[in-house]
């Protein structure tokens, strides 16, 4: 009896082994562990926290140049204004989202925007390059205006950083509703700009916060970063963008 009952033993415990067996192969364990990484790619694919913000990336220009050759413009009639309910202009962010300088960035801005003396003079591109892309780039936006009354305008002004020369970053921007027929440009933007810098170089409000609220509107820039209309005094005379610059 006892070599049957040994037989009997051997038997069973080999039933169990590849039931067990069995078991490893299509058992919860190794189906349990695929669920983490099948999560993966939905915490990857999430925008990034300045995206969801509402912030868009700023095109990176070439930066300043020893000399300018003019730009091509988007093609006539593709750029098309928008205003704001006060009917102030802005720009067509398709054809003009705005670009910055990568000469300037907030570790050195004492030593750029901020620097005594004044920055933008010494990297503004001449008239004769800036007068030929304004009237190309009137084509591009249908203005037909007085090209005095015009601004060949930078959207990121150059006291803030912004490219030269990139044709992303300049637009011919229409007199506002207030200006006087004949007078020249006079735009209330150039104001907001040198509050803009001043903010800046007082460590109000950062370099790149200042671009990327001019380049959405620059009739509520200053409202956008807590700053007050003419609550400072400029930190240096005003060096905004002007006409045939």
């Amino acid at each position: 009896m006892l070599a049957p009952a040994r037989g009997a033993l051997a038997i069973a415990a080999a039933v169990l082994l590849t039931a067990a067996a069995t078991g490893c192969s299509s058992g919860g364990g190794h189906t349990a562990k695929p669920a983490p990484q099948s999560s993966a790619p939905h915490g990857s694919a999430a925008p990034p926290a300045a995206d969801a913000a509402g912030a868009h990336a700023i095109p990176v220009g070439t930066g300043p140049k020893s000399s300018y050759d003019a730009q091509p413009q988007p093609a006539a009639g593709s750029c098309k204004y928008r205003y704001t309910a006060d009917k102030q202009p802005l720009p067509d962010p398709n054809c003009t989202p705005g670009a910055t300088s990568p000469a300037v960035t907030q570790a050195n801005i004492n030593d750029t925007i901020c620097k005594p003396g004044g920055y933008t003079s010494t990297i503004r591109p001449p008239a004769n390059i800036t007068g030929k892309e304004k009237a190309e780039n009137a084509k591009s936006y249908g203005y037909t205006g007085p090209m005095a009354d015009a601004e060949y305008d930078h959207l990121i002004s150059l006291q803030l950083g912004g490219d030269p020369n990139d044709p992303r970053n300049l637009w011919v921007q229409p007199p506002s509703p207030d200006h006087v027929p004949g007078k020249g440009p006079n735009n209330p933007k150039d104001s907001v700009e040198t509050h803009l810098h001043t903010a800046i170089c007082k460590g109000q409000t950062t370099l790149a916060a200042a671009q990327q609220a001019i380049v959405t509107d620059w009739t509520t820039a200053e409202a956008k970063l807590g700053i007050s209309k003419g609550s400072a005094a400029p930190t240096a005379a005003p060096d905004a963008d002007g006409d045939g610059e």
